[in-house]
């Protein structure tokens, strides 16, 4: 993990990443699509110095956690797939950020700020809040987490709680 001093939400998100072996990598980035952010082979990588939206960290992360194991360490290389992300998995990045947001108690504005989603910030937070999860089937199909109507029958927590955290 990066021993660098950070804000208390960007220490809780390196940690928290590190616990699910999600790799972060400091490094000094040119041009990226989001600022001071890129993807490697299972990997983060990130130029604090550029990093406008510590939250993005989670959007990025997410994007490792629903990608296959086996596709995961062709990120960021010319082998991955064109159409990686596929919308489902773009989807499910998202959701999958909102949860490690509740998971680690963090506002939900840390992630969906006013810049990002295609300025569709104040739409996510709104369908999530009233429990609208857009990418909850893909999830689940993938086997992170679980509906409320398959939690109550299997007896287990719903969304946002989470089965686990990366997809096999």
């Amino acid at each position: 993990m990066i021993a660098q001093k950070q804000s208390l939400e960007v220490e809780k998100v390196l940690s928290f990443l590190d616990k699910i072996e999600i790799k972060v990598v400091e490094k000094k980035l040119n041009n990226t699509f989001l600022p001071g952010l890129d993807l490697g082979p299972n990997c983060i990588y990130i130029d604090f110095e550029k990093l406008l939206y510590p939250g993005d960290i989670l959007h990025e992360a997410g994007h490792l956690a629903v990608t296959e194991a086996q596709e995961r360490i062709l990120i960021g290389t010319n082998e991955i797939s064109k159409e990686w992300p596929t919308p489902g998995e773009e989807m499910g990045a998202i959701l999958w950020s909102f949860a490690v947001t509740k998971h680690l108690d963090l506002p939900i504005e840390f992630v969906f700020h006013p810049n990002g989603y295609k300025n569709e910030s104040d739409w996510l937070i709104s369908n999530f809040n009233n429990e609208v999860y857009i990418g909850l089937p893909f999830l689940e199909w993938i086997g992170l987490t679980l509906s409320k109507e398959h939690a109550l029958k299997e007896n287990k927590k719903a969304f946002p709680e989470m089965l686990k955290w990366l997809r096999d």
